[in-house]
């Protein structure tokens, strides 16, 4: 009878583990565009079991949070760029993780100091310029308030993600007085009202609207890669700037495991397996952006363009500057 009694235990033992591993789930919110994600996460649970439910948004995900509150379902947002990390940890929608997987993969400075959110890849915010009339020229991001270069330079807005970054930058570099200095001379220099995504800017100088341009790194291999654009691409030259002193300004795309999530350990498991070979190498050949991990190689393409001296100020300080980059480019009418 004991035996049996034995027996019975264990095989109910057995049944509630299969159905605790079976009913592991992680939510996501993402920022990212689904073929960046789909793939990676359906070989997350083909590896672990582990089941995953996206939600895609453009924009939205962080007020979504909010409003949500303890009762969101969600256990990790995905996100393209520091600001929005950095919002979300502003506002308390974030919680730190302790993970010596994620420590080893992710360098120091691409992780906030309280390990609340973790960067998956960089992207390089380089120049551009038109192989006809820059010839032979070297720029810093400095000289893009150079008087020599009024009337030559073509951006995106001011106030989007990626160019608060930038300016973020420059504030933590020289100081909010000479940034804004900085800033009041490149509006000067621009070729046209602020407009338009990366690839534009890239179109403008094929076009002859400007001769020097904004863009992350991995929208020049997109064009490259497209057929119709790649005459853009062929009219430039990318750029890294500021080889001889800090560095290129890199941003970031992340993660970071929110607040009140009710999935946590699946979670975790799922950030670590995003830091990991497998996803890491993924992002590098199908988006061309550069992995975190070191030893991970970036694709043929990005090889191509040849190796590069990174600013390695940390995210963190960067995007704490992000509410007075935003109060500059109000103060100079950048967009206007």
């Amino acid at each position: 009878m004991k035996s049996v009694v034995a027996l019975s235990a264990l095989a109910i033992s057995l049944v509630s583990s299969f159905a605790a591993i079976a009913a592991q789930e992680v939510n996501i919110y993402s920022y990212r565009q689904p073929y960046l994600v789909k793939p990676v996460v359906a070989e997350f649970t083909q590896k672990t079991g582990i089941k995953v439910n996206v939600v895609f948004a453009k924009k939205g995900l962080v007020e979504r949070l909010t409003r949500e509150g303890k009762h969101t379902k969600a256990d990790l947002l995905l996100t393209t760029d520091i600001s929005r990390l950095m919002e979300l940890t502003d506002k308390g929608l974030t919680q730190p993780v302790k993970s010596t997987v994620l420590k080893r993969n992710v360098p120091a400075h691409l992780r906030d100091e309280d390990n609340e959110w973790f960067a998956l890849t960089t992207r390089v915010r380089n120049l551009y310029l038109s192989k006809e009339r820059m010839a032979g020229v070297t720029l810093r991001y400095e000289d893009l308030s150079d008087p020599k270069y009024q009337g030559k330079i073509c951006t995106r807005s001011g106030k989007h993600p990626y160019s608060v970054a930038l300016i973020s930058s420059m504030i933590a570099h020289h100081g909010y007085d000479d940034a804004k200095v900085w800033l009041e001379g490149f509006k000067d220099n621009l070729a046209r009202r602020p407009q338009g995504n990366d690839r534009a800017q890239i179109k403008a100088i094929a076009q002859g609207q400007c001769d020097i341009a904004l863009g992350n790194s991995y929208y020049f291999g997109k064009i490259l890669m497209n057929d119709l654009q790649k005459v853009w691409a062929e009219s430039v030259k990318i750029t890294f700037p500021n080889q001889q002193d800090r560095g290129a300004h890199v941003n970031v795309s992340g993660m970071a495991l929110t607040k009140y999530a009710k999935n946590k350990k699946a979670a975790i498991k799922l950030m670590e397996y995003l830091t990991g070979n497998s996803a890491q190498n993924f992002y590098s050949e199908i988006n061309l952006e550069y992995p975190v991990k070191k030893g991970v190689r970036v694709s043929k393409l990005v090889a191509s363009w040849g190796e590069f001296k990174a600013d390695n100020l940390a995210m963190s300080a960067i995007a704490g500057n992000r509410q007075l980059a935003l109060k500059m480019l109000d103060e100079v009418k950048f967009d206007l």
